[in-house]
């Protein structure tokens, strides 16, 4: 049963997903932490992989960039294919000066400056789109364990890229950590549905200091985000 934008059949796609922006990361996880990764999406080279991890079967599908391209793809997956949890695996800009380049960010909740989340409901109703606590609590969990340098917290996921409009230091005075461009897209489906989905993110720059990483190093290095959440994935896989 192909969707418009995933070619798999039923079955081919396990419960639990990873979900990073870039196809070229989905196409890492996959050969580097999966255990017989098989391709199961190619279409608009958007890469979906499923394979085992630590004996649970774990896929990892690509969104490409931004809310609406990450709605598609969240809503395919738990309406048509029955998957149950999405983990997003992706970069964020620091916001906070209390987190830093290559530091983790599991966010608890996504505010946004779209108009994406309000088509959900009528005008007076302010959506609050936020994690499952129970992957959030078991991420951090596991990020205590392993002493990853990981922070806690508000995000917020826009649909421009540039935009100078944006008060960065007001979003930080009020907490929020860090920005990106899914989360309050999938965060919003994952509700509607009455799925399970969490945003793990790694800082690839800071939006006050200027701090970056290279375009290498957001697509393949960091290794420790794509640990912890397979780790977490394995438990909530069926």
């Amino acid at each position: 049963m192909p969707t418009p934008h995933l070619e798999a059949e039923v079955g081919q796609i396990a419960d639990t997903v990873l979900m990073p922006g870039d196809p070229l990361r989905a196409k890492y996880i996959a050969e580097n932490f999966l255990e017989n990764p098989v391709q199961y999406n190619g279409v608009r080279a958007e890469y979906g992989f499923t394979g085992t991890y630590k004996g649970k079967k774990i896929s990892v599908q690509s969104s490409g960039m931004g809310l609406s391209s990450a709605s598609i793809y969240a809503t395919e997956l738990f309406k048509f294919y029955g998957v149950e949890n999405i983990i997003r695996v992706g970069t964020a800009g620091a916001l906070s000066r209390d987190v830093h380049v290559r530091d983790l960010v599991l966010a608890e909740g996504s505010c946004t400056n779209t108009n994406f989340v309000h088509n959900f409901f009528d005008p007076e109703i302010e959506f609050a789109p936020i994690a499952n606590f129970d992957m959030l609590r078991a991420a951090a969990d596991l990020a205590e364990e392993k002493g990853l340098t990981y922070h806690v917290g508000n995000t917020i996921g826009v649909d421009r890229f540039y935009n100078d409009r944006i008060d960065n230091e007001r979003l930080a005075q009020f907490g929020i950590l860090a920005t990106e461009m899914e989360l309050p897209a999938i965060y919003s489906i994952a509700a509607e549905y009455h799925k399970r989905a969490l945003g793990i993110l790694t800082i690839s720059d800071h939006i006050m200091t200027g701090e970056a990483t290279t375009s290498e190093e957001r697509q393949t290095g960091f290794k420790q985000m794509m640990e912890l959440a397979l780790d977490t994935a394995v438990k909530f896989a069926k």
